[in-house]
């Protein structure tokens, strides 16, 4: 089954939703922003997604404007941000076994799935 961490808020998130139901996928969702992902987690899900941290980033974020940008961090501190502040999380985020993507662009989403 497909797990889809999910901002309710954010429209592509919900348009990935409204994308997986009509295609008839299983799902789970999985609230982040309600239970943080944690650093171990955010790890894991990095390698999943075969990204670096500041990949991760919504770096257009007001929390990352105001209190990390511009600033050297080390990896380690960029996913202490990310569990910290999960909304700098990029969304959706699609997994499916051992592999995720950022399901925002729907035609590599259906490729994914």
């Amino acid at each position: 089954m497909l797990q889809v961490l999910h901002n309710p808020r954010c429209g592509k998130s919900r348009n990935c939703l409204a994308f997986l139901t009509e295609a008839n996928q299983d799902f789970e969702i999985i609230s982040y922003l309600l239970n943080p992902l944690s650093e171990a987690e955010i790890k894991e899900l990095l390698q999943k997604l075969d990204l670096n941290p500041l990949e991760l980033v919504r770096q257009k974020e007001t929390i990352w404007i105001e209190y990390y940008k511009n600033k050297s961090l080390t990896d380690s501190e960029i996913i202490k941000a990310l569990n910290e502040h999960p909304i700098l999380m990029e969304r959706p985020i699609v997994i499916k076994n051992n592999k995720a993507i950022i399901g925002r662009d729907l035609e590599k989403l259906q490729k994914f799935i």
